[in-house]
C-alpha cells in the first residue's frame, strides 16, 4: 500500500515537472503563477484586515448581547413588536404577510406563512429578547400555490444553515479543518482517513464560501458555476441575433470549441476541449426563442458537463446592440472542479472574454480569428435558412 502511495506521488510530481517545465508553454505557466501568488499575497493581507474588524464587531456585539440578558429591562410592546419584525425578515420569505401584535410580553403572529417555514421561524422568534410567550395563529402552506401574498419572495434559510459565511466564520472553519487535516496525518486506518477527508472538506468550504452542493457539483443540476458578461456591438440587432442563431458558426472563432452540429428538430450537439485536452460533449436544445430579443438553452438530462444560458438582446439609440449573457454550468466535481481547470490554465471566464472580442470584432470589422481567420461570407446559415449575418 505505501508503495502504491509512493509511485502515485512520484507519478504526479513527475507530471507536474513536465507541466511546469515544457519548454513551449513552461515559461508563460510559471510566471503566471507568479502573478497569482503576489496577487493571493496582497488577497490574504486584505483578508486578515476583514476577519479582525469582524471578529471585533462580533465580540463587542456578544458581549453587549450577554450583559443585557442579565438585566431584567421592561420592554414595551411597540418596541418588542419591532424586534420581533426584524428578526421574521431572517427567516421567512414574505415577512409582509404575517400579522406581528405584542401585549404584555405576549406576541401574537397572524397570517400566511410556508410550512418549511414555519418549523424554525417560531422557535426563532420566541428567543428575541423580550418575548414572554408566543401566540401562534398562522395558518400554514405546504407551497405558495394560489396564495398570492406567498407569490414571489427571497427563500430564507436557518441561521445556521447559511449559504454565505461570515468572515469570522470562515476564519475558524479553516482553522478547524486545517486542524484536522493535521491531526489526520498522525492516524491511520479509517478513522484518520475520515478525520482527513472531513477537514478538507470544511477547510475548502470555508476557504470558497460556496455550499457543498455547488463544490461537488451534485444536486444543483447546471448551476455550479455561472458566468455573467454584458457587451456592446456597434450592430443591428436583427443581424447580431441572427449570428447567435446560428450556432454551428460557434468553432469557426470559438477556440475552445471543436464542433457544433444542429439538426433539423433544433437540438444542437457540441463538443469542447477542457483542460489537459480532454473533450466533453453534449446536446442541448433552445428552450426559448424570442427573435431579436430573448435566446435560452439547456443541455439535455444524462451529459457530462449540465450547462444553460440565456442572451438578452437590446438595441441602443446608436443603432448598436447591447448583448447581455448568463450562463451557468456544472462540470465534473463541480466548483472543485472549475479550480482545478484554472489551475491548469483553463479559466472559462477569460475565453468568455476572449471569445466575446471575436464575436465584436466579425460583426464589426467583417473578420475574426479562432482556429482559423473567418469572415463573414464564410458563415453558415441559421436555423431558419437566412444567412447568419446580415449585409
Amino acid at each position: 500500500m505505501k508503495a502504491a502511495i509512493w509511485g502515485l506521488g512520484g507519478l504526479g510530481l513527475g507530471v507536474g515537472l513536465m507541466y511546469w517545465s515544457d519548454p513551449r508553454s513552461g515559461r508563460w505557466r510559471r510566471s503566471h503563477l507568479q502573478g497569482r501568488a503576489v496577487h493571493a499575497a496582497h488577497e490574504a493581507g486584505s483578508a486578515v484586515d476583514v476577519v479582525r474588524r469582524d471578529l471585533a464587531q462580533r465580540s463587542r456585539g456578544l458581549f453587549f448581547e450577554s450583559v443585557s440578558r442579565f438585566r431584567s429591562e421592561p420592554v414595551d410592546d411597540v418596541t418588542l413588536t419591532e424586534r420581533v419584525r426584524a428578526a421574521l425578515g431572517r427567516v421567512c420569505s414574505h415577512p409582509g404577510s404575517v400579522k406581528v401584535s405584542a401585549r404584555d410580553g405576549i406576541v401574537t403572529l397572524e397570517g400566511s406563512i410556508l410550512l418549511e417555514e414555519l418549523k424554525h421561524a417560531v422557535p426563532y422568534l420566541g428567543r428575541v429578547r423580550g418575548v414572554r410567550g408566543m401566540d401562534n395563529r398562522l395558518l400554514p402552506f405546504a407551497q405558495s400555490g394560489r396564495q398570492s401574498e406567498l407569490q414571489g419572495g427571497i427563500a430564507r434559510r436557518r441561521p445556521f444553515g447559511s449559504k454565505h459565511w461570515s468572515p469570522s466564520s470562515r476564519f475558524f472553519g479553516a482553522l478547524g479543518g486545517l486542524s484536522l487535516a493535521s491531526w489526520a496525518l498522525q492516524q491511520r486506518g479509517v478513522l484518520g482517513s475520515l478525520l482527513g477527508l472531513g477537514g478538507a472538506v470544511l477547510g475548502i468550504r470555508a476557504l470558497s464560501n460556496m455550499e457543498l452542493r455547488r463544490l461537488t457539483g451534485i444536486g444543483v443540476g447546471p448551476r455550479a458555476i455561472t458566468l455573467h458578461k454584458d457587451i456592446t456591438v456597434n450592430a443591428p440587432v436583427e443581424e447580431v441575433f441572427a449570428f447567435w442563431d446560428a450556432m454551428q458558426n460557434f468553432p469557426r472563432f470559438m477556440t475552445h470549441v471543436d464542433e457544433v452540429r444542429v439538426d433539423e428538430r433544433g437540438r444542437s450537439y457540441w463538443k469542447v476541449r477542457g483542460p489537459a485536452g480532454l473533450h466533453f460533449e453534449w446536446e442541448a436544445v433552445v428552450t426559448r426563442r424570442v427573435p431579436n430579443q430573448l435566446l435560452a438553452w439547456k443541455s439535455v438530462k444524462g451529459t457530462s458537463v449540465e450547462n444553460s444560458g440565456v442572451i438578452h438582446f437590446e438595441p441602443t439609440a446608436k443603432g448598436g446592440t447591447r448583448v447581455d449573457i448568463r450562463l451557468s454550468y456544472n462540470p465534473p466535481a463541480g466548483a472543485i472542479g472549475h479550480a482545478f481547470a484554472r489551475l491548469l490554465g483553463v479559466d472559462p471566464k477569460r475565453q468568455m472574454d476572449d471569445d466575446l472580442l471575436r464575436f465584436k470584432s466579425l460583426l464589426e470589422r467583417g473578420k475574426a480569428t479562432g482556429h482559423e481567420t473567418v469572415t463573414r461570407e464564410s458563415l453558415a446559415p441559421n436555423q431558419s435558412g437566412r444567412p447568419s449575418l446580415m449585409h
